[in-house]
């Protein structure tokens, strides 16, 4: 799928750098007022940090993921996916 997450890498806290399968690069970044239930634990800058790709999504351990169609939707809009 074009929205398949090929590379994502921590660019700054709380901010991603993500390149998908046709080429499309953009950054994700997180509001704080965003990290609340199970997306509390990214507060941490450790776990923040174990960012990886898993099956074409961005994905943390403990099961935390973010959907990619809506990530390529927005970064391929406005270069950026703003989570508050």
């Amino acid at each position: 799928m074009k929205w398949d997450v090929v590379e994502v890498k921590v660019e700054a806290p709380l901010s991603l750098q993500v390149r998908f399968s046709d080429g499309t690069e953009g950054r994700v970044r997180f509001e704080v007022s965003y990290l609340t239930g199970v997306f509390q634990a990214l507060k941490e800058h450790a776990v923040f940090a174990q960012v990886h790709v898993d099956g074409g999504a961005v994905a943390w351990p403990g099961e935390l993921d973010l959907a990619p169609d809506a990530m390529y939707e927005e970064i391929k809009r406005h270069g950026e996916w703003v989570l508050r």
